[in-house]
């Protein structure tokens, strides 16, 4: 996407440091000249943690024709690269087109009950887990190519971006955001004589479509970047990384291996 960048909307956290973030953004984008708006925008800035990156993705269901970029006012903020400290420099680069810009994939889910039919789109991970938290039985596909029958607390599957989000907490791989893949994490999976069940993460290119089976159609809780959603009667669940992306604006100096160190080793 090639869009030249002259009118921005915020969107800000509610809490007294990101106000105060936010205040101090539209006063450097008023020096450099950008439009604040609320509608009709090329650039999308959250302010605050994570969190706030993912809501205003879905407040704009994944727009694919405007940039984002976040500044964080939270704790971890792998998705805010942005700092505080860094918002002057930030609007000087950004009135001199002086970026990268990232294309960052998207994850589809598509959910079939006996009841009725549901597709919606994430940034970081879908969770799926029985909505009692009894022990689920799944048998998992990749493009309808047998891989396991599942036995555990539950699936995680994970985009390249997620990767370091809640797949990093329950073993999974470390991906760059560049190879768009997915990534089935297991949740406590049994490994016993009655059952094999893998203990790894599997990483799935983005051509591949995972589709996971219960083993009785039962009540499950699918976790979509953190916000949950219950079904009865699920006959299926279908995910994959689509064609749709979002553009996400870097600093020049950007480097994903620094962010790792700089996020979780540092």
């Amino acid at each position: 996407m090639d869009r030249m960048i002259n009118r921005v909307k915020i969107f800000a956290n509610q809490n007294e440091e990101s106000l105060l973030i936010k205040q101090k953004v539209e006063e450097s984008l008023k020096k450099y000249h950008f439009e604040l708006v609320e509608d009709s925008f090329d650039l999308a800035i959250a302010i605050g943690g994570d969190g706030s990156f993912l809501r205003m993705l879905r407040t704009l269901n994944f727009d694919s024709h405007i940039y984002y970029v976040g500044i964080n006012s939270g704790t971890l903020g792998f998705l805010q690269e942005i700092k505080p400290s860094e918002i002057e420099l930030f609007m000087e680069r950004l009135s001199n087109n002086d970026f990268k810009v990232e294309e960052v994939g998207i994850q589809e889910t598509t959910i079939q009950t006996k009841q009725e039919k549901d597709t919606f789109y994430s940034l970081n991970e879908i969770v799926i887990r029985d909505s009692d938290l009894n022990t689920a039985h799944f048998a998992v596909h990749v493009d309808n190519n047998f891989l396991e029958n599942f036995v555990g607390d539950g699936i995680l599957i994970s985009t390249s971006i997620g990767s370091t989000a809640y797949n990093l907490s329950y073993g999974g791989s470390i991906v760059y955001g560049t190879l768009h893949t997915l990534q089935i994490t297991p949740i406590a999976p049994l490994n016993s004589k009655a059952y094999r069940t893998l203990q790894n993460s599997v990483i799935v290119p983005e051509n591949k479509e995972i589709t996971i089976l219960p083993n009785n159609p039962d009540d499950f809780i699918v976790t979509v970047d953190g916000v949950n959603r219950k079904y009865q009667n699920l006959e299926f669940l279908s995910t994959k990384v689509v064609e749709k992306k979002i553009y996400c604006l870097r600093m020049n100096e950007y480097n994903y291996s620094k962010i790792i160190y700089e996020k979780f080793l540092k």
